[in-house]
């Protein structure tokens, strides 16, 4: 073990790990995080904690996280190389680590443009494979990126994301692979509603061994509405929405709308159950938190392994 990080004690008992998310609120409300981590305590092993999200100003990511590991539970630290030089990265490092989060993904983050920000300065002192190497320099060897050595090394099980539908297709495999040879630990892809595609990326990956190297967890979202549907098929970059989806959820009344999504992303997990390689479940319900047990549970997913932190 690298760590004693939950998420990595659940992947080596051989279980299938499932994480979820919260989004921090716009503003000094720590009620509104806990809120929301109460709601998936006991149906989730780990739970990422988003970083200024679409580029939009919330409470700290590290600070939510706090409270979340204050309700024994194992928050999985975002941070995004758009908002801090590599000072401030190992800083923030070192704080969380210091706090009992000892979980982080690693992400580059949406553009300001699209933000409450956008004359805001895009910072990437380094890009995202080079902040997993920075992290995993800091944990194994016990460097700062500077040479110097760190006094009690930080010990992150470290991650990064994967969308599996961005063009070219026919690299995200390579992109996957730099990755882990920078030291990612495991992997959340993004959303999926082309199966058929992801199987296929999965098919390159397992061509590589890639599979056998990286924790993979396929990335699950469930639709509230039809309007849900088109917005992500048609507005969000990297996003693969069939039109067979999009039938589906008009093919029933408005109200019925989002018990069909939760149908569809349950179907969505039955199925890539079985795909090799598949080692857990990223279920980002947006601002529908509440439902993250309901899909753990028809799912298959529950209980949960009793781990301690």
């Amino acid at each position: 073990m690298k760590t004693e990080s939950v998420l990595e004690k659940v992947f080596a008992s051989s279980e299938l790990a499932v994480t979820s998310e919260c989004g921090p609120p716009r503003g000094a409300v720590p009620e509104k995080i806990i809120e929301k981590a109460k709601m998936l305590q006991g149906y989730v092993d780990a739970v990422n904690v988003t970083d200024n999200q679409t580029a939009m100003v919330r409470m700290s990511s590290f600070a939510a996280c706090v409270f979340i590991r204050q309700l024994g539970m194992s928050p999985i630290l975002q941070m995004v190389t758009r908002d801090r030089n590599r000072l401030a990265m190992q800083a923030d490092i070192l704080g969380a680590y210091s706090h009992g989060i000892d979980n982080i993904l690693c992400l580059s983050g949406d553009h300001p443009h699209f933000g409450d920000h956008p004359m805001a300065a895009n910072v990437h002192d380094i890009d995202s494979v080079q902040f997993v190497q920075m992290i995993r320099d800091m944990r194994d060897k016990g460097k700062f990126q500077g040479g110097d050595d760190i006094l009690n090394p930080p010990k992150m099980y470290i991650g990064a994301a994967a969308n599996p539908f961005a063009d070219p297709f026919e690299l995200r495999v390579a992109r996957l692979a730099k990755k882990i040879k920078a030291g990612t630990d495991f992997i959340q892809t993004q959303c999926i509603y082309n199966l058929d595609k992801f199987e296929k990326w999965m098919e390159g990956v397992r061509d590589r061994g890639l599979h056998e190297k990286v924790k993979i967890m396929a990335g699950i979202t469930p639709m509230k509405s039809v309007g849900m549907a088109k917005y992500m098929k048609n507005r969000v970059p990297g996003m693969d929405v069939p039109d067979e989806i999009i039938k589906r959820m008009a093919g029933v009344l408005k109200e019925k709308q989002p018990e069909e999504g939760i149908k569809i992303s349950v179907e969505a997990i039955e199925r890539l159950k079985a795909v090799e390689g598949v080692k857990g479940f990223h279920i980002m319900a947006i601002e529908w938190e509440e439902k993250v047990p309901e899909i753990a549970e028809r799912a298959g997913l529950l209980p949960r392994p009793k781990i301690d932190l």
